[in-house]
């Protein structure tokens, strides 16, 4: 059977189990070990332990349920909110703050969280009543969001990007100082849009209806250390990493232990709290470990079977430049996102696009870097981003499907438009990992 054909039969296989509803990771899996023993026989069944052995016992992975267990602790603590009123505090006085304000703080809790669709239903069920209480334009509300919450993992540190570290061998350090510069121009160009619409259109943010204008002194203070510290947090976590005093595994410890001191500084450490996070955690873990298996399967069949020949004769066939190439894998990307959430694709494309983007000459944080800002835009682009499943899955009744596809729209091209930038001048996301770590 030709690559070709094999290539169409597994994406239409895919789609197929998908329709169904059927188990990702167990859907990716099981058709790789069935296409693959009809093409190979028996001995496709020696890639499972082989995967197993290369994926699961990789140190960087040990991340992944520190990560997660610190946004839980984080958001279920109360801390979150925390964040959410000091940021609200200082830039209470503009109009459309508390938007800004959501911009800032749902970023945050996306990166603790390091999923899109779990940072955009914690980040909706913190702020998105706030918001439609003080009279905020509903579209706008589900906008900054769903914009906000997306963006968490483009801010570090993101799970996908440590997948991506993982799966093609590079630096999560670099990754995480190679997304700086990206996260902060989309949070600027973000900031400058709700500034920008809410001067022309007063009526999308009410000025001054905030609990902010009439807090005491006292109250501003203790709001104000609350949000500090919960900042500091994430700093020491990333700080830990960049500086080389602590590896990702870690500093994920770090920031469990840092949660943990900080709910009990506060006094909001409960022993329910504590056990529900766990078992949130737990879950989350389990699901993610199950697609982790599955799209590795999948993908090392695919490579195995020569897809990485058939995509470099494809673009030769074309006539591509090297961009062009890189183009081709955005609009891949692009696709898969309307259809799988951002885990999967970094699974399946990463080690598939990646060794091809280096033969071009390019840099493989570069275009990791590329496909993290890809993925936000896809998971969230109407009408199948899952993303948009997920914040509708947190709003209240009189929110339709309509309302929060054209609350998106602005914002997707927004950091359309921050994608096309790092892809035309790569040294907007090369040039902070290379000052500070040194070039490759």
């Amino acid at each position: 059977m030709s690559i070709e054909v094999l290539t169409l039969l597994l994406i239409g296989c895919i789609l197929f189990s998908f329709a169904l509803g059927a188990p990702v990771g167990l859907a990716l899996g099981g058709i790789a070990m069935g296409m693959g023993y009809m093409t190979w026989g028996e001995g496709i069944f020696n890639l499972i332990p082989t995967t197993i052995e290369s994926n699961f016992f990789s140190f960087i992975l040990l991340a992944i349920p520190l990560y997660i267990y610190m946004g839980q602790l984080l958001t279920r603590s109360g801390i979150g909110d925390a964040m959410f009123n000091a940021s609200q505090m200082v830039i209470g006085r503009v109009r459309g703050s508390l938007a800004i304000s959501v911009i800032g703080v749902c970023s945050m809790i996306g990166a603790m969280v390091g999923i899109i669709g779990a940072g955009i239903m914690t980040s909706g069920s913190i702020a998105l009543k706030p918001m439609l209480e003080r009279g905020y334009d509903k579209r706008l509300a589900l906008g900054v969001i769903m914009a906000g919450g997306g963006l968490g993992i483009l801010i570090p540190p993101s799970i996908p990007m440590i997948m991506y570290a993982a799966t093609t061998q590079n630096s999560v350090g670099r990754m995480f100082l190679a997304a700086i510069i990206p996260a902060l121009i989309s949070i600027t160009l973000l900031v400058a849009y709700v500034i920008i619409s809410c001067k022309l259109n007063p009526k999308k943010a009410p000025l001054g209806t905030g609990s902010e204008s009439t807090m005491t002194g006292k109250e501003k203070v203790r709001t104000a250390r609350d949000g500090l510290f919960s900042l500091l947090l994430i700093v020491a976590v990333l700080g830990s990493i960049i500086t080389g005093i602590a590896t990702p595994t870690e500093s994920g410890a770090i920031g469990v232990v840092g949660a943990i001191l900080l709910a009990v500084v506060f006094k909001r450490f409960r022993f329910e709290m504590f056990k529900s996070s766990g078992f949130e955690t737990a879950m989350l873990v389990s699901v993610s470990m199950w697609i982790i298996l599955g799209a590795s399967i999948f993908s090392n069949f695919h490579m195995l079977s020569g897809v990485q020949n058939m995509v470099a004769q494809l673009t030769q066939d074309l006539g591509l430049p090297p961009l062009g190439v890189i183009i081709l894998l955005q609009v891949i990307m692009l696709l898969l996102g309307f259809i799988i959430d951002e885990l999967i694709i970094v699974l399946m494309c990463a080690p598939l696009f990646t060794p091809i983007v280096v033969s071009l000459g390019y840099d493989p944080i570069w275009f990791g870097i590329l496909m993290i800002l890809n993925i936000e835009i896809a998971v969230q682009t109407p009408p199948y981003g899952f993303a948009l499943f997920y914040l509708k899955g947190i709003a209240p009744p009189g929110v339709n499907m309509m309302d929060i596809y054209r609350s998106i729209l602005p914002f997707i091209l927004l950091k359309l438009c921050v994608l096309i930038t790092c892809m035309l001048f790569p040294e907007v996301v090369m040039w902070l990992p290379n000052k500070v770590m040194g070039v490759n």
